[in-house]
């Protein structure tokens, strides 16, 4: 299943589409808090009364953290969960640095799970997963398909393999003779 999804041309089509419908769920998320006044107030305080009481749905280090952390730098978190929500969805949509954002995604979904809301975020988590398992495959049929290579041939130094599988410079040998 691993190879199939991170090699397959079928498997390509069917992930740009997974991505296309996540990243739209995304962007839309983010463009409506974006857009609409978005203020985490009332959701952190709700998360954090959750915790409390004979069947608390939220644990109670999250809320320690919510507590804590998020809520007295509410303001942070009024720019960072649209501007991420928004971004995830672009990435996503646009297939670049696919996994990457499908990883952010789901570590958003994740801290919503924590706070308590159920809503989508199980399903867009099942779906992320296939996402980042697939890796650069799942980005193939998106811009992906030039930053990728574009970064390991000129930020990370790495040449890319021609068709028949060698390299396009051989590495110097720095062995001793």
């Amino acid at each position: 299943m691993n190879t199939w999804l991170r090699q397959n041309k079928v498997a390509m089509w069917l992930l740009t589409v997974l991505r296309f419908y996540v990243g739209f769920q995304w962007i839309h998320g983010g463009w409506g808090k974006l857009t609409g006044g978005f203020d985490a107030t009332g959701f952190l305080t709700n998360a954090i009364t959750l915790s409390t009481g004979d069947k608390p749905v939220v644990k109670a280090a999250w809320a320690g953290f919510l507590q804590h952390f998020a809520l007295p730098n509410v303001e942070l978190f009024n720019i960072l969960v649209p501007v991420g929500e928004f971004l995830v969805g672009l990435g996503l949509i646009l297939g670049t640095f696919t996994t990457v954002a499908a990883l952010m995604g789901m570590v958003m979904n994740f801290a919503f799970l924590f706070s308590g809301t159920i809503s989508t975020n199980p399903y867009l988590i099942l779906l992320e997963i296939f996402i980042v398992v697939a890796g650069a495959n799942a980005g193939r049929i998106g811009l992906d398909r030039w930053v990728l290579p574009y970064l390991k041939a000129h930020v990370f130094k790495r040449h890319p393999k021609h068709d028949g599988g060698t390299p396009t410079a051989p590495a110097p040998d720095h062995r001793a003779a």
